[in-house]
This record gives structure tokens, sequence and C-alpha cells, in this order.
């Protein structure tokens, strides 16, 4: 899910008591990395695990980059190492093809103990709690909300093709031309579109006749599909160039990785 629908007042009103909560923030200029981060992540990130000495050395920095711009904010729990750096990973996979590149629409990452609802309730007694994370607008606009229970499950699952936390930063590349479409036009040339739009078609008519192993949730618009197409060539790129070559090869030149 997208975008949520909520009254400024009630907006208002959560975003105001959220901020109050125990909570750990991590601002900029603040951060230096720490030994014990590398460990964090050889244990818990498989992206980085597949990586050589330079490019760990690469990514490191780039998530130092992006823990010193993004606040990062946790409700009703104790932020932990683990956190702050599985919400970076998610951010700096799917951009680490971009040299340096940030993140321009985003300043703020919020997270939830537990998956939440649409009226962003996440307490044990609440209804219908189906919600991983969320690329927010309006009051929302430039953050984002993530179930930490959803971010850690999407690194601890290896084979499981998904991945919330890359999902939810691959919406906001989607946003960079100014709509969660599922056309990204900042990283797909011109002449590509056509053909993007074709293999979209075809792979979500698969999915909707139960005929593809990509999740089922990319059948249901084409915003998402490409949040599930790129979760799935992060989490499993070699899978992917197996059973899919041709978005495979869409996805290889949108993310420039060689």
């Amino acid at each position: 899910m997208i975008y949520i629908i909520i009254t400024v007042i009630v907006l208002l009103i959560i975003y105001s008591s959220q901020k109050k909560e125990n909570k750990k923030i991590v601002a900029e200029n603040r951060i230096e990395i720490q030994e014990h981060w590398y460990t964090i992540l050889e244990e818990n990130v498989l992206f980085y695990q597949k990586l050589n000495e330079e490019d760990r050395l690469h990514f490191k920095k780039r998530i130092q980059s992006f823990l010193n711009s993004v606040e990062i904010v946790a409700v009703d729990f104790e932020l932990e190492d683990l956190d702050i750096l599985l919400v970076a990973a998610s951010a700096i996979i799917p951009v680490f093809g971009f040299n340096n590149w940030m993140y321009p629409n985003l300043k703020t990452v919020i997270i939830y103990p537990d998956y939440f609802n649409e009226n962003l309730e996440f307490a044990a007694k609440s209804e219908n709690k189906i919600i991983g994370g969320l690329v927010g607008n309006g009051m929302f606009e430039n953050k984002m909300i993530l179930s930490r229970r959803a971010l850690h499950h999407g690194f601890l699952n290896k084979t499981d093709k998904g991945n919330t936390g890359i999902h939810e930063f691959v919406h906001l590349l989607d946003k960079l031309d100014g709509n969660i479409d599922g056309i990204p036009k900042a990283l797909i040339d011109n002449e590509n579109l056509l053909q993007w739009l074709d293999v979209v078609h075809d792979k979500m008519e698969a999915i909707n006749n139960d005929d593809s192993d990509i999740r089922n949730y990319g059948g249901t618009s084409k915003e998402e599909f490409f949040a599930v197409a790129c979760e799935y060539f992060f989490e499993r790129p070699m899978l992917l160039k197996r059973k899919h070559p041709k978005l495979y090869q869409m996805l290889q030149e949108c993310f420039s990785v060689e």
C-alpha cells in the first residue's frame, strides 16, 4: 500500500503523540561507523556478504552518509543498532549502483514495533494489521513508516524473494518523477519505456493467472509490481535472471548493476 487517506487532524494528533513516545533519533552529523556494525552487516545483510572488500568499504560509507542525512524515529520501543543498519541497508541496496546518490524525497523514517493498519494503529488489540511499510504523502510527505517486524523479516528470510525495506525505498525511487506509478522515468530511458510496460503487462497477467513465482501482490498494480520485482531482483538476482531474463535485464539496466 502506497498512500493512506486520513484526515489532517488525525495525522497531526498521531504524529505529535508518536514523537513523544520512546525514541532515539539518528540526526545529521552525529553518526560514526562503529566497528561492531561490520559484524552486524556481515551476519544480517546478504547483499553486503556478497560484496568484495572494496565494495564493502563503499557500502559502509554510503550507510554513514544516509544516517547523517535521514532521521530515524522508533515508536514504542528502544531503537537498536540492528534496526538502524537494516533501514540504512534497505536504502543503499537499490541505489548502490548510483555513485554517492541519496534520497532527495526522504527526511524521516518512523519505525513501528509491529505491522499496522490504515489508521496507523499497531496495538495488539488493533484489527487489520497487515501493512508492513508505506511512503507518506500530505502531512507525511518526505517520511516513510516501516514495521520493525516486517523490516527484520525481510533480511532474516533470505530465500523468500521479499524485503519490505527495499520495497518501500523502491517506491521512493519511483516517486522521483512525481508519481508512484510503476513507470520509473528517472531510471528508464524514454525509448525503453514502452518495452518496460510490455514486460510489466505480461508479468502481471502471469501473476494473476497463477502462472508466476513473482509474489501475488505484484499483480495488484503497476507500482506494486515494480516494487515487488525489485525485491526479487535484489534478494534473489540469479533466480530472477534464470526465470525472468527480460525482466532481470531491464532491472539491471535501471539500477546500473554489473
